[in-house]
C-alpha cells in the first residue's frame, strides 16, 4: 500500500461525513486502520478532522468571503480541501502558513484540475494573509450570527439557547464544544480503588487525575488505544463521562434490589448499577437491538458483571411481565444530543429543530411505559445527555402532571451540592442540568422522582 499523508487520511474522512452521512468517529477509526499511520500523523489526522469539523461554521464563513461563488456550488472535495488549509492557517498554530497552502494546491492537484489548483492556491494564500484577524458579524446588531460566526454554531441552535440562557452562558458553551474533551474512566469498585487503579495507569504511562464530582471517576491522558491497556482488559475500568456517572449515583440503588434500565445500551450506566450494589440483586437491561444488547453482555463480562439478564425489547411498549417489577428503574433516553456536541462534532452540523418533536414524543412514550414497571414506594430517574427544555424539565414536568402518583424527589443525598453552581435547577427541587464547559462536564440532564405507594 503506498503510503498516505494525515491530510489525505482527514480529507477522505471529511468527505465521508458530508457524501455519505457518515459519523466522523467511525469513519476515522476506519481510515486508521486501514492507513497505517505513524503515531505524529495519527494524532495529526485526528486534530484536522475534529478541528476542522468543530469550526466549519466559522471556515465557510471566511471562504465565502474570498469566493467568487458561493462555497456550496463546489464539488464535496475541494469544499474540504479549503476547509482543511483555512483551518489549519486560521486554528493551528505548529503549521506553517507555506506548508498549509501548499499542501492544500498540492491536494487539489492530485483530485482536481489546473483551475482547481489556481482557486486553492489563491484563496488560502489570501487566508493567511489575514493573520487571523477576522472581523466578524457585530455581536451588537445580530448577535445570533455573531455568535454562530464566531464560534461555529447553526443559528437555529444559537438562537435557541439564547432564548434559554444568558449570552455570556450561551457563549461559554460554544466555547466548550469547540474544544477537546477530557477522556474519563470509572473505576471498578468491586475489583479495586480508584487511587489503586491511577497507580495501575501510571505503570502502564498515563498520567490520570481524580474527577471533581464522581467518587470514582478518573480523566486520562497519554495513552494509545484503550483496548491495549492490561487495567482495561482486566475490567478494572470503564470509559464513561463524568456526568454520565452520576446518573446512576442519583439513582443510588440499594443492594440486593431490582433494577430495570429500560435503555441500556452500551452498558455505562448498567454496570455502574450493579458495582454501587455490590453485585447483588437483579438488573434487567433492555435495548431495542440485538447488537446493541451484545455490547452490554460484552461490557458486563469484561467487568465481571453478573446481576445483569439482558431483554432485547421496545421501551415504548412496556410493561408486560415488566408490570411494577422494578425498585430502581433508570430511564437515560435517546435525546438530541446537544450536551455532547464536543464528541461529535459532525452532529452540531447535522441536527434540525425539526428533529425534536419526534424525540420529545418518543421520550414521553418511554415514560409512560417505564413508570408502569415500577412497583410503588419505587424510584425513577430519567435523564439525557442534551440541553433542550422539552427533553428535559418541560419533559419531567409533563409527565408528573399526567402521572400524579409521582412526584419529584430530593437530590441533595446523592448527589454533591457543588453541581447547583455550574448549572441550572435545585438538588433539591429533584433536577438538575449540568451544563457544559464547567470542569470539563459535558451537558447533562437528571431528575429523580418517586412512585407513592
Amino acid at each position: 500500500m503506498s503510503k498516505i499523508s494525515a491530510r489525505e487520511v482527514a480529507l477522505t474522512v471529511l468527505c465521508a461525513v458530508e457524501n455519505e452521512g457518515a459519523y466522523a468517529n467511525l469513519a476515522l477509526n476506519r481510515a486508521l486502520g486501514k492507513y497505517r499511520l505513524e503515531k505524529l500523523e495519527r494524532a495529526f489526522a485526528t486534530e484536522l478532522v475534529y478541528g476542522a469539523l468543530r469550526h466549519r461554521g466559522t471556515v465557510d464563513w471566511v471562504l465565502g468571503g474570498l469566493l467568487k461563488k458561493p462555497l456550496r456550488s463546489h464539488t464535496v472535495l475541494l469544499r474540504n480541501i479549503l476547509r482543511l488549509g483555512a483551518y489549519q492557517l486560521l486554528y493551528l498554530d505548529r503549521v506553517p502558513p507555506s506548508a498549509a497552502c501548499n499542501e492544500g494546491a498540492e491536494m487539489a492537484r492530485r483530485h482536481g484540475h489546473k483551475g482547481a489548483v489556481k482557486l486553492v492556491n489563491g484563496v488560502l494564500r489570501n487566508v493567511a494573509r489575514m493573520e487571523r484577524e477576522i472581523e466578524y458579524p457585530p455581536m451588537e446588531e445580530d448577535p445570533v450570527v455573531h455568535i454562530a460566526v464566531r464560534y461555529s454554531h447553526p443559528e437555529w441552535l444559537v438562537r435557541d439557547w439564547l432564548e434559554r440562557f444568558e449570552r455570556e452562558r450561551v457563549i461559554a458553551i460554544c466555547r466548550a464544544n469547540n474544544e477537546a474533551w477530557p477522556v474519563t474512566v470509572r473505576t471498578n469498585a468491586l475489583m479495586l480503588t480508584r487511587e489503586e487503579l491511577a497507580d495501575a495507569l501510571r505503570k502502564e504511562g498515563l498520567r490520570a487525575a481524580e474527577t471533581v464530582y464522581a467518587p470514582e471517576g478518573l480523566r486520562i491522558e497519554g495513552y494509545g488505544a484503550i483496548d491495549s491497556l492490561a487495567a482495561f482488559r482486566s475490567g478494572w475500568f470503564q470509559v464513561q463521562d463524568e456526568s454520565s456517572m452520576l446518573a446512576a449515583r442519583a439513582l443510588c440503588p440499594e443492594p440486593g434490589t431490582r433494577v430495570l434500565d429500560v435503555c441500556s445500551a452500551p452498558g455505562g450506566k448498567t454496570t455502574h448499577l450493579a458495582e454501587l450494589m455490590g453485585n447483588t440483586g437483579e438488573i434487567i437491561a433492555l435495548d431495542l437491538y440485538p447488537h446493541k444488547i451484545a455490547l452490554v453482555e460484552e461490557n458486563c463480562r469484561r467487568l465481571r458483571i453478573e446481576t445483569v439478564r439482558t431483554m432485547v425489547r421496545d421501551a415504548t411498549e412496556l410493561p408486560g411481565e415488566l408490570k411494577e417489577w422494578a425498585d430502581y428503574l433508570l430511564a437515560d433516553v435517546p435525546c438530541s444530543g446537544l450536551g455532547v456536541l464536543r464528541r461529535r462534532p459532525d452532529a452540531r452540523w447535522r441536527k434540525e429543530p425539526e428533529q425534536m418533536p419526534p424525540l420529545v414524543e418518543l421520550q414521553r412514550r418511554i415514560l409512560t411505559g417505564a413508570g408502569a414497571c415500577l412497583r410503588p414506594g419505587g424510584v425513577l430517574v430519567y435523564s439525557t445527555c442534551t440541553l433542550n427544555h422539552e427533553e428535559n424539565l418541560g419533559q419531567v414536568q409533563d409527565f408528573l402532571s399526567t402521572h400524579p402518583e409521582f412526584t419529584p424527589e430530593d437530590l441533595s443525598p446523592y448527589l454533591p451540592d457543588t453541581l447547583e453552581r455550574i448549572g441550572q435547577g435545585s438538588l433539591q427541587s429533584g433536577y438538575i442540568q449540568i451544563l457544559p464547559g464547567e470542569h470539563g462536564l459535558d451537558g447533562f440532564f437528571i431528575s429523580r422522582m418517586r412512585k407513592r405507594k
